[in-house]
């Protein structure tokens, strides 16, 4: 096992890890702009702040190290695709950034308009930063981005990969959050609000599968390279994926809320995980391969080294954040935000 392979596989462990948990953070965007008018939508939107207000921040931390591990390891791939990719990146940043001033700022609003306005700049930045993020994703993964940098501005994301990369990650997004919130209300006392979102869930999630069988027909001639990794070494968790993503349906019918959560997140993570396999041993899709693309071997190992402070360090309290924020005693904070710790 090589120090390229090792930093490649730590690298792909934030893509997946800001996948899982800020997917299901941007999705929430989905559901509060479905929400409906101030007064019919105030429970769910309530839910929604309650829900994503002390981790939406802390998902980013995912993304940072993405950035950071790409370019000091693979330097020469980050600058081909910041190069080749400049436009869909600068309007994902442009959606994080946005989608985090309007979620803050509508908690201050001074008229209803005001908070209104916020309200729908958070969830078009919320459909609209996954979108870009899987339209780059799809970029690489169809082998549009040169080694050498600077393609094409434009058809190196405004392709069939791309685009259907796109509506599935904001698909993905909203099924994930849909399963998680659904819980969180049924856990916080609120069945009626856990059966509407139960309801638009599973719509999200046929209409999600859906997308993601049509796009098998174009991604065969517009991205052969990982069509043939998808039905050969990934073929495996395509199907956990597939029977995941179909368990998660089925328990979310029957109303088994807690159980769902655990299939929507395993349905992910074997979709990605077998995007992964599927694309090895690219980097940059018929451009340059992981043993080819690393940086100096001091370079990678002291990026290991980081990797492991990092985990010993900052996961911790990630880990204390998410399991507070998934307790009984979070869940029944009363309305001014303080923490029943008795209950």
């Amino acid at each position: 096992m090589t120090l390229d392979f090792l930093v490649c596989a730590a690298l792909f462990v934030g893509v997946v890890a800001y996948a899982v948990f800020g997917g299901a953070d941007f999705g929430s965007g989905f559901f509060d702009l479905t929400a409906g008018g101030a007064r019919r939508g105030a429970e769910l939107r309530t839910l929604v702040d309650h829900s994503i207000g002390p981790v939406w921040e802390a998902n980013h931390v995912w993304l940072i190290y993405v950035l950071v591990i790409w370019w000091t390891g693979f330097p020469a791939t980050f600058a081909a695709a910041m190069t080749t990719l400049i436009v869909p990146m600068l309007l994902a940043l442009l959606g994080i950034v946005l989608r985090g001033a309007s979620f803050a700022f509508r908690k201050y609003a001074g008229t209803l308009r005001q908070a209104r306005l916020f309200g729908i700049i958070f969830a078009l930045s919320s459909f609209l930063t996954p979108f870009f993020l899987g339209a780059v994703a799809g970029a690489v993964a169809s082998g549009r981005v040169p080694v050498d940098g600077y393609g094409d501005v434009w058809t190196s994301w405004l392709n069939p990969t791309s685009i259907f990369g796109g509506l599935i990650a904001v698909g993905t997004c909203a099924f994930l959050a849909g399963t998680f919130l659904t819980a969180d209300a049924e856990r916080s006392g609120h069945p009626g609000l856990a059966d509407v979102l139960r309801q638009r869930t599973l719509l999200v999630g046929l209409g999600t599968g859906a997308i993601v069988f049509i796009a098998l027909v174009p991604l065969l001639d517009d991205a052969p390279t990982l069509t043939h990794g998808l039905l050969d070494h990934g073929a495996v968790l395509i199907v956990i994926s597939a029977v995941a993503g179909a368990a998660t349906i089925w328990l979310l019918w029957r109303r088994r809320y807690v159980t769902a959560r655990v299939t929507a997140v395993t349905a992910v993570l074997a979709v990605l995980v077998g995007w992964g396999i599927g694309q090895y041993p690219w980097l940059l899709v018929d451009q340059v391969r992981i043993a080819d693309a690393g940086g100096p071997p001091a370079t990678m190992v002291g990026l290991l080294i980081v990797v492991a402070l990092a985990g010993v360090i900052v996961l911790p309290a990630l880990i204390y954040l998410l399991r507070l924020t998934q307790s009984e005693a979070w869940s029944h904070a009363d309305k001014s935000g303080t923490v029943d710790r008795t209950s």
